[in-house]
């Protein structure tokens, strides 16, 4: 299991209600992955070494309680989808122990040049690290 992510609410990211402005949980979820690849041994750099690119195609977040200044933000990431050319993450963040947002966000995989990258097919050791953390349906 990848231990979560841990992220401390700063006060510029709070409105004039002080409540984390929404526009910060996308942020929030890419510390998280970064986080995420790194500790399964594929940081994004050793991706872009690699030639693969993996642009944000669609991000969905269902805010569930407020969070403030201050709030500790523990943020689970897991594998939710994988196929082709496409790479879904789901995200649990919790203060305490209340769940205060559920997301996803979905990834295409490209190469340098722009071009659909086959993940199964041309990046094999990648795609079944990936397959292989899958979020299992108990």
């Amino acid at each position: 299991m990848i231990p979560e992510y841990l992220h401390k609410v700063q006060y510029y990211e709070t409105d004039k209600m002080q409540i984390t402005h929404h526009s910060n949980y996308a942020r929030f979820m890419e510390e998280a992955r970064l986080d995420f690849m790194e500790r399964i041994g594929y940081s994004y750099d050793r991706m872009e070494r690699e030639d693969i690119f993996s642009p944000v195609v669609s991000i969905s977040c269902d805010f569930k309680k407020p969070t403030t200044y201050g709030d500790l933000i523990k943020i689970d990431v897991s594998v939710l989808e994988i196929s082709r050319a496409k790479i879904k993450f789901e995200y649990i963040m919790k203060v305490g122990d209340n769940v205060v947002c559920k997301a996803t966000s979905t990834h295409c995989c490209l190469n340098k040049q722009g071009k659909i990258l086959a993940l199964g097919k041309e990046k094999p050791e990648l795609y079944e690290l990936l397959e292989s953390l899958v979020k299992k349906d108990i």
